[in-house]
């Protein structure tokens, strides 16, 4: 599989000649004024979701460049190699197949993935149907956090089983505490997941939960605590004979797929899990098999190209239009920026511009009264990604259509502007966003819309030459920790730096 990075590929300077041409000077007004099918030529119909893209600084002829940018920069052969299992993940010799999960296909490389489904989906349902568990605490972090919790969130309407969810990620015990005391040791269930059953945080938080547990009466461990992990001796070791394992091709932050996804199957049933499972895998055959000119994260990861190293946009803000997606900026945070926040190719080599944007937001419209001050008024652009849904699931009058009004609103003003001689009230306008839509927000609909998001992730890192798959970065600040832990208990501090020192001092004082 030939790769080749985008600073390399003919096209590039074509780019570079583009944006100083017309790029730079792009006006959505303009735009719309000169041309009556804009809205239809970019937007698209997609698996569960419909994007607008027509508010983006971007014509036909530039995306017909970026087009060819992919083709270069070899898309096609690098995505197939991901859904044939290759190894791309490069650096850690891994293969990157969190699409296998979801593919309901019956292949011999399969057997075990719907093998371990089944028998999480069967534990879900026993749990569910058991009316003497009336709480389920998911001990995580990171990927084994992020994705259940927001999936769990969003999917509310779809929980019929009265029991309450917890999760537990950070390792301040101010978070475990809070759950606690609203918990009876009888009747409840922890989940603990860590692919290692080693990780720091989760391991701290579980054996608290578990000190807890025995402190309040709790004999069955066994009963009371299942793994989601790998590492099945160190599960029994800790007292739990219910585990359910996952392979090194599954990274962190795309494991809701798999057995950590078990919260989510709890809240909303077998048949709604594999509801989620069938949406992202109809996004995911919509990115395997569509032509890249009508592949929507194909054209998602190209304009994040364009704005990135172009016109030199550094974050990009997602406001979902709905409060149970309230997760979702914080789920896509650890998606984007641990996948492509590197700067070395997949080579070593350093890279010479710009990866992976800041990413932030806040549902819609708490944002409106917190931060679009400065989306609309402020001197940096930041290009604006809008989720609504069309149906509510709720029967309060009026609430709704004021809610799609404001996205509609934000989405029209940020382009738009308007003009101010004196200066405080004007809105300069011509600020870039994508608006994505989807008729109901279901298990099916919210399995595409996260697969959306991932392989535009996929686009984007596969152009600039970088592995998304690994994250090194993570690791120093975890080693440092566990020889500064040491030193806050003795009070040595030779060798620290001065900084370090001090505060060490001051801590320990």
């Amino acid at each position: 599989m030939a790769r080749t990075r985008c600073d390399r590929t003919p096209v590039w300077h074509q780019l570079l000649a583009a944006f100083d041409a017309t790029g730079k000077h792009f006006d959505l007004r303009t735009a719309f004024a000169q041309d009556a099918g804009r809205f239809t030529r970019f937007s698209q119909e997609a698996p569960y979701v419909f994007a607008d893209l027509s508010k983006n600084r971007i014509d036909a002829d530039t995306e017909a460049l970026l087009l060819t940018l992919a083709s270069q920069c070899g898309l096609e052969a690098h995505r197939d190699a991901m859904f044939a299992g290759d190894a791309i993940n490069s650096t850690e010799q891994r293969a990157v197949w969190h699409t296998l999960l979801r593919n309901p296909a019956v292949a011999p490389e399969q057997a075990k993935v719907h093998a371990t489904l089944d028998a999480m989906l069967a534990y879900a349902e026993s749990l569910r149907a058991d009316s003497a568990i009336t709480d389920v605490v998911n001990i995580g972090i990171g990927g084994s956090d992020l994705g259940p919790q927001m999936a769990v969130l969003a999917l509310d309407a779809f929980a019929t089983t009265g029991k309450r969810m917890h999760f537990v990620s950070n390792v301040d015990g101010h978070e475990l505490a809070a759950v606690l005391p609203k918990l009876k040791a009888g009747s409840t269930v922890f989940l603990i997941a860590s692919k290692t059953f080693t990780t720091i945080e989760t391991m701290t938080n579980a054996q608290s939960a578990k000190a807890w547990f025995l402190a309040q009466g709790g004999t069955d461990t066994a009963r009371h605590f299942a793994a989601l992990t790998t590492n099945v001796a160190a599960a029994n070791a800790f007292g739990i004979t219910t585990t359910f394992g996952f392979w090194d091709w599954v990274g962190g932050r795309y494991s809701m797929w798999s057995a950590i996804g078990l919260p989510i199957a709890i809240a909303i049933g077998a048949q709604g899990f594999r509801d989620l499972l069938a949406g992202a895998h109809a996004m995911d055959e919509h990115f395997r098999t569509a032509p890249l000119a009508s592949n929507l994260p194909v054209r998602l990861g190209l304009l994040d190209v364009w704005y990135r190293n172009f016109h030199g946009f550094t974050s990009r803000s997602i406001a979902p239009y709905h409060s149970a997606l309230r997760r979702l900026p914080a789920y896509l945070q650890q998606l984007e920026m641990e996948s492509n926040g590197k700067r070395v190719d997949a080579s070593g080599e350093a890279l010479p511009f710009g990866t992976a944007p800041v990413l932030w937001g806040e549902p819609g419209t708490n944002g409106q009264h917190a931060y679009f001050q400065m989306l609309h008024q402020g001197t940096d652009v930041v290009p604006m990604e809008f989720v609504a849904v069309k149906k509510a699931r709720h029967a309060l009058p009026g609430h709704h259509p004021l809610l799609l009004a404001n996205v509609l609103a934000q989405a029209q003003a940020l382009m738009v502007g308007k003009a101010d001689s004196g200066g405080h009230k004007n809105f300069p306008g011509n600020r870039p966003s994508t608006f994505l839509l989807l008729d109901d927000l279901t298990p099916a609909s919210l399995g595409a819309l996260i697969a959306l998001q991932e392989h535009r992730v996929f686009v984007s890192g596969s152009l600039w030459g970088i592995n998304s798959f690994d994250q090194w970065g993570v690791e120093l600040g975890k080693v440092l920790a566990k020889d500064i832990e040491a030193r806050l208990a003795s009070g040595d501090v030779s060798g620290l730096d001065g900084s370090t020192a001090g505060l060490l001092a001051r801590l320990r004082a």
